[in-house]
């Protein structure tokens, strides 16, 4: 076989008893972690440009918009994705040279599923298959350094994923991960330089593109299946070699995602921890700082820090601000938080701000980039006006895999995201049936978030 029936024959052989006790409760907690994001975002302005978009296009369908309406499969799930996405507040999962954001899948998998009629347990199966083809290719085949997007090797977990759900034989499945494979691979300039919308939007393009691709497959329409292995295919032309015996993969690897504390890019996470313990302990406020100098592992530095990835002091629009560790540190000292409030484009204009994240400097260490993605270590000396020194070092923050989030967690950020748009009682409804999610049918769910309103 080829390497993407061998895959194919694994997304195919898959079932809810596959998964462990410990990776069913992590994806329920997974999945209220996105919907609190999802809801959340509802009132984005690029939300609202796709969701005129898919209206004018096709305002009635198949599958759930969440917040309202119905369409095709593939533009729910480019819909659907695009909320999970664009707060920047979904898990990670980091290998040694590749960070990926797997519950990108969510909305892919979600429209599929509900296309399909599934149940609750072959939903959960379904996703945890999209985790898995995801963050498997991360840990082997990066692409990060090769100048492409992490959105790549979500070409095949799309694929998978929605394969699952909507039940295709191995084949089928073959096929539709063939043509997903060749047909996107994206540019790492999306998350480099001046950043744009398209960083929200680029895996939501990616789960359009692929879901429509497996829709096709399962009608019969083939892919080249040496999309792995074959010449100019994915190992030859972007990767290099890589193995993964898939006969032996199970479906774990969702254990190991991490989940976002504060509303910012994943490698920042620890150093925001960081700078507020160091002003809750020692309790000077944010006028008081001279300087803060950072000390970071060299993905952080290189991705946020002002590393090769572009400067990180110019700071006008929410996907600047999101990926830049100063104005999250300056931003952090000055309102005690980092959550979706921070990125109002008032609050990012401030001069408060604004002036202070020009004193944040961050440099790589070293010893800190040998004990990545372990730890995500850290180092942060604040100078005050006054002489005074204060410093902190982490290897660590709340949501980590070593202090996870538990589902009590969840459902309180679920509700700080999601009360804009959701009555109580109803955000009681969707807890439950995530919380029962095994026992539940799908369209419990989807019935519940296409009835979420905007206040």
């Amino acid at each position: 076989m080829t390497r993407a029936e061998e895959l194919a024959a694994f997304v195919a052989r898959t079932s809810y008893d596959m998964l462990s006790g410990k990776a069913r409760e992590e994806l329920k907690i997974r999945l209220i972690d996105s919907l609190g994001c999802m809801i959340g975002a509802l009132a984005a302005e690029p939300v609202r440009i796709i969701r005129d978009q898919i209206n004018e296009f096709n305002g009635s369908g198949l599958c759930a918009c969440i917040g309202g309406g119905r369409t095709a499969p593939d533009r729910a799930a480019f819909y659907n994705s695009a909320l999970v996405r664009y707060l920047d507040f979904n898990d990670s999962y980091l290998a040694p040279r590749e960070t990926c954001h797997p519950s990108d899948n969510l909305g892919a998998v979600l429209a599929a599923a509900e296309y399909s009629d599934a149940g609750g347990r072959e939903f959960l199966t379904a996703l945890a298959v999209s985790y898995q083809v995801q963050c498997r290719l991360s840990d082997v085949a990066p692409v990060r350094d090769k100048g492409f997007d992490h959105t790549t090797q979500g070409s095949y977990a799309v694929a998978a994923g929605v394969a699952r759900a909507l039940r295709l034989d191995p084949v089928r499945t073959a096929h539709a991960i063939a043509i997903s494979g060749t047909a996107f691979n994206a540019l790492r300039v999306t998350r480099t330089g001046a950043l744009s919308n398209w960083k929200g939007l680029a895996y939501p393009n990616t789960a359009f593109g692929a879901t429509h691709a497996t829709f096709l497959a399962a009608r019969g329409i083939t892919g080249p299946l040496e999309v792995f292995e074959g010449n100019k295919g994915f190992m030859d032309a972007i990767a290099g070699p890589f193995e993964i015996d898939w006969e032996r993969e199970d479906l774990e690897r969702v254990t190991r995602t991490v989940v976002k504390k504060f509303n910012a890019e994943i490698h920042s996470q620890s150093a925001i921890e960081g700078v507020l313990e160091l002003q809750t302990r020692h309790g000077f406020a944010a006028a008081d700082v001279e300087r803060v100098d950072v000390e970071i592992f060299d993905v952080a530095h290189r991705i946020i820090g002002g590393g090769e990835e572009g400067g990180k002091k110019i700071v006008e629009t929410k996907e600047q601000a999101d990926h830049s560790l100063p104005f999250l540190l300056a931003v952090a000292l000055l309102d005690g938080q980092v959550m979706p409030e921070q990125y109002e484009p008032e609050r990012i204009r401030c001069d408060d701000v604004q002036k202070l994240l020009q004193r944040i400097e961050v440099r790589p260490n070293q010893s800190y980039s040998a004990r990545f993605p372990a730890e995500i270590a850290c180092s942060l000396e604040t100078l005050l006006k006054d002489g005074r020194t204060f410093k902190i070092e982490k290897t660590d923050y709340e949501g980590f895999v070593n202090r996870p989030l538990r589902w009590e967690g969840a459902a309180d950020k679920f509700r700080r995201l999601a009360g804009a748009c959701c009555e109580t009682p109803v955000m009681d409804e969707i807890i439950c049936i995530v919380a029962e999610m095994e026992n539940a049918h799908l369209r419990d769910l989807t019935h519940v978030l296409q009835n979420v309103r905007l206040a």
